[in-house]
């Protein structure tokens, strides 16, 4: 009671009350106007700027000072998140195993992307010493490294709606941008402390971020295997205590703190070096607990960061440039595609020359990062009030223009390639499209009634208007033996009816049907549909609740973290070769083989040929790697 006491109530909540309004109210805002391909932190910044110059006088110092505390938490949490979007599985995946030749080289994901990294900082320092003859800059290299940044955080979110971030392209583009990240916050923490330092001994103190980050990461791998350490996990995870959720910000935290210790413009290095040991952690699937974190960021701190830019946004800066702004801030956004898609151009021979470059337009977006480093440089003096101004002016621009210029030249068209065609807009079949849609997988879903088609348009999935007993339908969506189709219209007569008409006039052999009756499911058992007994399923879950609860909950809460594939054996390299001789990924388990129509459970010593379906249970990197391996 003595603590409640001794507690000051004089704190003015209003300013916070105003800056968490508007963070509210940019989703909102975009959402009224039907504009939500523009980034949130770009109306939350709008509105920043808005609030600074029309309230700003009315904040007593005291609240601006808890508004700048809790923008620098947004901050680190930016850079943790930052961080947690890399996919470290999809890193190693990409490290070369055979002799390296031009063709095996463009083909690597990891190789050519930091290739392109350092073809982009080459053009970039180029770019950016001919731009000091005509402005002034107080640092050429901190100001050529503000430019090599890119934004994970726009391009993954662009490649996995368009159901490309499994491919050869998508991943290529998303390991160009990871590593650009990684490269870019190294570089800017060694620059940041030589440029406030100096070249001294001190320097070599960042190396101790990075063995706290390899032991960090040895200690938990071999703690996630410890029993009694599971248990207490899942034990406190689902309860009051947040035990996970606790654990992680106690890990940024201590990474912020040795990072302080360094210096202070080590802090985006610590959080983001946290949020990378994390993703190792987590496989980057969206799990319980990343939702929990992203919704602690993007929910509260990194709003507040962003509204914050926003009201520190100085228009009068640009008088520093007096008459040269005309041509400045023109040049600076074409410099900053140029660097970009110079180097993609490398992409050519494996995409052709309009996806090479639109993978170059993309990989240009830039957003956190950029706003970052420019906002240490100004506290630093190695950035002016007018440079830092024109790199958040960038900053919107590159992350408006280029997922347009990216669309435009390279259209998307759901009707090609592999699909799932779901017939009926059921709760269900949302569901089950919002499901396939964060494993990357295309699906469109068939509806007939108008108001149903239009709210699942609306939750932004893949929808048709249509019956789906209609012949013409399928050959709109140019279905195609791969296909599955989902029927859901909850009926089972017309559901019978459609399977019918796939099996008749296309042959079509990939349908699955739900049904509640015996009769039903013999009748479509009939035409070679697969069937889902609703009664069975629910039966099996109780069960599994039960007996196995532990495990449930875990593969539930993380279906995005752990997946399981049929993938047939055509590669002539595994054709007769026993288990253990194959260099499967570390996070890919072999459950089953299938062998015509003899099933296996694989040991070291079973062979593989072609023809074999394996069954096997990994993440999704590790899945892509072993599709690689055996295809």
């Amino acid at each position: 009671m003595n603590i409640l006491l001794n507690m000051s109530f004089h704190v003015d909540f209003f300013p916070l009350m105003i800056v968490m309004t508007l963070a509210w109210a940019a989703p909102v805002i975009l959402s009224l106007f039907r504009i939500g391909k523009v980034p949130t932190v770009i109306a939350e910044i709008i509105l920043g700027y808005i609030l600074g110059h029309f309230l700003m006088e009315k904040f007593s110092p005291e609240s601006i000072k808890i508004l700048d505390f809790l923008a620098l938490a947004g901050f680190i949490f930016l850079m943790f998140l930052s961080g947690l979007e890399i996919n470290v599985d999809q890193i190693i995946a990409s490290l070369p195993r055979k002799k390296l030749t031009l063709a095996t080289f463009l083909k690597n994901p990891l190789l050519t992307g930091i290739t392109h990294f350092g073809i982009t900082l080459v053009l970039s320092y180029i770019s950016t010493l001919a731009l000091a003859r005509f402005i002034h800059i107080p640092s050429i290299w901190y100001f050529s490294l503000i430019m090599v940044t890119t934004s994970v955080g726009i391009i993954l979110p662009i490649l996995k709606n368009r159901g490309e971030i499994a491919g050869h392209y998508g991943q290529m583009l998303i390991i160009t941008a990871a590593v650009a990240d990684i490269f870019s916050i190294i570089l800017f923490s060694f620059t940041a402390f030589t440029l406030k330092n100096g070249f001294k001994f001190e320097l070599l103190y960042i190396f101790f971020l990075f063995f706290a980050f390899y032991i960090f990461s040895i200690i938990g791998q071999k703690m996630r295997g410890i029993p009694i350490v599971k248990k207490m996990s899942f034990r406190f995870s689902h309860s009051a205590l947040q035990i996970k959720v606790r654990g992680t910000v106690l890990i940024i935290i201590i990474f912020v703190v040795m990072a302080q210790l360094i210096g202070e413009e080590e802090i985006l290095l610590g959080a983001f070096l946290s949020g990378l040991m994390m993703s190792g952690f987590m496989h980057k699937g969206r799990s319980l607990l990343i939702l929990k974190m992203d919704g602690m960021g993007f929910g509260f701190f990194i709003p507040i960061f962003f509204v914050m830019v926003g009201m520190e946004f100085d228009t009068g800066a640009f008088s520093e440039f007096d008459s040269s702004i005309v041509w400045f801030l023109p040049t600076l956004l074409i410099i900053l595609f140029a660097i970009k898609l110079i180097p993609s151009m490398m992409w050519i021979r494996l995409f052709g020359f309009r996806r090479a470059l639109a993978g170059g337009f993309l990989v240009s977006s830039r957003l956190s990062l950029i706003i970052a480093a420019s906002a240490i440089g100004l506290e630093m003096g190695v950035v002016t009030p007018g440079i830092n101004a024109a790199f958040i002016l960038m900053a919107i621009a590159t992350c408006l223009l280029s997922p347009v210029i990216f669309n435009l030249l390279n259209p998307r068209n759901i009707l090609d390639g592999q699909k799932t065609i779901i017939v009926g807009g059921s709760s269900t079949g949302v569901l089950l499209s919002r499901r396939l849609h964060a494993h990357g997988k295309s699906s469109i879903i068939i509806e007939k009634d108008p108001e149903r088609f239009k709210a699942i348009q609306e939750k932004g999935l893949n929808v048709i208007p249509g019956d789906g007993t209609c012949e013409e339908i399928y050959r709109k969506l140019k279905l195609s033996a791969g296909n599955y189709v989902i029927l859901e219209t909850g009926n089972d007569e017309t559901n019978i009816k459609i399977a019918h008409l796939l099996r008749e006039q296309f042959l079509h052999e990939n349908i699955i049907a739900r049904t509640k009756l015996k009769h039903i499911e013999n009748k479509l058992n009939l035409m070679n549909v697969d069937t889902v007994d609703e009664r069975r399923v629910l039966a099996t879950t109780l069960e599994n609740l039960i007996l196995r609860p532990n495990t449930y909950h875990d593969l539930v809460e993380s279906f995005d973290n752990y997946i399981v594939e049929e993938i047939m054996i055509t590669s002539d390299e595994i054709d007769g070769k026993q288990i253990k001789e194959i260099p499967f990924q570390y996070n890919a388990i072999l459950m089953m083989i299938k062998s015509g129509d003899e099933l296996k459970i694989p040991h070291g010593d079973t062979y593989l040929k072609k023809g074999d379906i394996i069954h096997v249970f990994g993440t999704p990197s590790a899945l892509l790697e072993t599709h690689k391996l055996v295809e």
